[in-house]
């Protein structure tokens, strides 16, 4: 990336960057980190952070760390840990041998508690959690001072090693910052750094049972691994004055320097892990990747590309501030991605039965159809035509409308890749008056391909051969939830938010025959109906499915 070239097209943070890094802020190399903590998976807004992380880091000849923030046994395993690492290597973003695990510095966590006691920059508080924070005060209200604010460094070092030797219950201690109850910042007022948490933890197993907060282990993490800059979304600045401050206070020489950038949120999509993990795990959804999700997990087994999710937030650029971007960006950057990638086949969603009568009985023609329009080079393949097909239900109407320009009663229309075809009769079902069966009678000069140059028609229909027809069934998704904004305090079921057409499942689909042997997660274009994708999870030796990734044209905004 053009350094250069992304201070002139107003990327702020590589100009701020930049003109640091110009004026000798280090004197060691570049080194960014993504420190997501292993309790649930990546969503599409992670992307963006990791992004921001590993593009900055190799514009500037640096290092890219994957951090796991495993400082909370409560919540954290293993599972997760795998999937990041499989997730952000899927998208691009590979770290290396550059994956490091916050609970592998617990000593020396732990020794910077006992350093800022020593210096009385710290103290352990009998305080409640509630009582903590009535104490904090609030925005408009000075905080007070902790009864256990003044205790002796000799009795906070002694009342800290036994609680690091389980001594005393969950939450009945915890280990505060001495800082300042009066400032305007609520993050300065004695923050905890350390809690106890009888808990086994997923790495260290019953090594400990204290454990640091974030914001005091971060910084520490982070100067532990000679980080230059800890990249952190905007909802973090307030964070930033602990952040210096414990570097400070621990006397760390050149120390890293947290800026921040702009959270991405997308229109119409919920990326609150809270919320995600009460979708995931209340049985609301299928799992963590369902295709209606916006986690990694989820956009990947729909059928998104990592080159497509990078191209979204590349056409985004760099924000400042809370964004919120439509999510027709996202299926543009997809559209653009799959359009020559892709081969194009038939697929017919609701059959309707057509009987070409002047055909021969037992012909079976194979008519050759490119795979791509936009790429010639993806060749072409062989479709099977016989007498009997199927075209869309709603690409047949008795009495259209004017501006019709498909099938109709005693009417023209092209076949894709094959010949037109006229209606010369309706079949009705006798007692429902539906319509089952079309005659039609087919002109075999008007073969495609064959230079045909007499009469014309408005409109092509696709179709597919009823005897060489591959059934499937095809996944439709629409946006997960009603509305996007969900308040903190709201404990509205789940079920009253779910739009009931986020997910509309059509079976027995019929397919050109190419789809018989389609691979797991391989990619389509269906004619007329966009992009699918074979589902990974739901897919087996008797049974195909397809997901839409997106349709051929925007229709989130008609929604």
């Amino acid at each position: 990336m053009d350094i250069e070239k992304e201070r002139q097209t107003g990327n702020f943070l590589f100009k701020l960057i930049s003109e640091e890094l110009e004026a000798g802020a280090f004197g060691r190399d570049m080194c960014t980190r993504f420190p997501p903590e292993p309790n649930g998976y990546l969503h599409i807004g992670s992307a963006y952070a990791i992004h921001t992380n590993y593009t900055i880091a190799q514009s500037f000849n640096g290092t890219f760390h994957l951090r796991f923030d495993d400082t909370n046994p409560l919540k954290e395993d293993i599972e997760y840990v795998n999937a990041i690492i499989e997730d952000i290597k899927w998208l691009g973003y590979d770290p290396g041998n550059h994956i490091y695990y916050g609970s592998d510095y617990s000593d020396e966590i732990y020794n910077a508690a006992v350093t800022l006691i020593k210096h009385g920059k710290a103290y352990v508080c009998d305080l409640a959690p509630d009582e903590v924070t009535e104490y904090r005060g609030t925005l408009t209200e000075p905080g007070r001072n902790s009864p256990y604010r003044n205790r002796s460094v000799e009795e906070n070092l002694e009342l800290f090693a036994k609680m690091k030797n389980g001594a005393y219950p969950a939450s009945s201690k915890v280990v505060r910052a001495k800082i300042d109850m009066g400032s305007p910042n609520l993050n300065l007022r004695d923050p905890v750094i350390y809690r106890i948490i009888h808990a086994e933890h997923y790495r260290t197993g019953t090594d400990w049972c204290i454990y640091p907060m974030y914001d005091f282990a971060h910084p520490i993490q982070d100067a532990i691994e000679g980080i230059t800059y800890s990249l952190c979304s905007i909802e973090f600045k307030d964070h930033r004055p602990l952040y210096e401050w414990v570097l400070k206070e621990l006397g760390i020489p050149e120390p890293p320097r947290q800026r921040e950038f702009g959270r991405l949120s997308l229109t119409g999509v919920v990326t609150s892990k809270r919320f995600l993990r009460q979708l995931a795990e209340g049985g609301y959804v299928d799992g963590w990747n369902d295709p209606r999700l916006p986690t990694l997990r989820g956009l990947r087994r729909r059928g998104f590309t990592p080159e497509s999710i990078r191209g979204f937030i590349e056409e985004i650029g760099s924000i400042r501030t809370q964004s919120t971007v439509d999510i027709s960006l996202l299926d543009h950057c997809l559209r653009q991605d799959l359009k020559e990638k892709t081969v194009s086949v038939m697929a017919v969603l609701q059959p309707l039965k057509v009987v070409i009568t002047n055909y021969p009985e037992d012909d079976v023609e194979l008519l050759m159809i490119e795979n791509n329009s936009e790429n010639e080079m993806l060749g072409k393949r062989e479709v099977p035509f016989s007498k009997t097909i199927y075209i869309e239900r709603d690409d047949f109407m008795e009495q259209p409308p004017k501006g019709f320009h498909r099938l109709s009663l005693n009417a023209e229309v092209r076949l894709k890749g094959a010949y037109f075809i006229k209606c010369e009769e309706v079949i009705k079902d006798p007692e429902t008056g539906e319509i089952t069966e079309l005659r039609c009678t087919y002109d075999e000069l008007t073969k495609s391909g064959t230079g045909f140059t007499g009469r014309k028609v408005k409109g092509t229909i696709h179709w597919v051969s009823a005897e060489h027809a591959v059934k499937a069934e095809v996944h439709l998704y629409d946006k997960l939830l009603l509305e996007q904004d969900i308040p903190k305090d709201d404990s509205k079921d789940w079920t009253d938010r779910i739009n009931p057409k986020s997910l509309v499942i059509v079976k027995d689909v019929l397919l050109e025959p190419f789809t018989r042997h389609a691979r797991i997660a391989q990619k389509f274009q269906f004619f007329r109906h966009g992009y699918f994708c074979v589902d990974t999870k739901l897919t087996t030796g008797d049974r195909l499915v397809f997901n839409r990734i997106v349709p051929l044209k925007d229709t989130w905004n008609k929604r």
